[in-house]
């Protein structure tokens, strides 16, 4: 039998991270998260994460440095990061995001569907 399980979570109430993105839903591979309204600010170090990461962009302009290239997300843009792909972010513009990641992104304290 398939899996009939619906996950919802209201990003009113979605809990915060660390790094002030909003975790969204959350399964057994994949993790939603959302950076809302995140303000340019200066340099950020290069990042490495053990996951993949989907993104798309709702509003506002940011660069995507990611292993010596440079890509401009503007509205309507989607990207890829690959796991363990050397990237930062360079907001230019009051920037919003939708992100997924696989497998999920850690959030301490909370567990994925099961």
């Amino acid at each position: 039998m398939a899996d009939s399980t619906i996950i919802k979570v209201s990003s009113k109430t979605s809990p915060r991270g660390e790094m002030g993105q909003k975790h969204l839903a959350l399964g057994k591979g994949i993790a939603m998260r959302m950076w809302e309204n995140e303000e340019p600010g200066g340099p950020q170090d290069d990042t490495t994460r053990d996951y993949e990461t989907a993104g798309f962009v709702v509003k506002g302009r940011a660069k995507l440095h990611l292993e010596g290239q440079t890509v401009l997300l503007e509205p309507g843009d989607s990207w890829i990061v690959a796991r363990g792909a050397k990237h930062h972010y360079e907001v230019l513009e009051t920037f919003t995001a939708v992100e997924a990641t696989t497998p999920p992104a850690e959030l301490k304290g909370r567990d994925a569907a099961s």
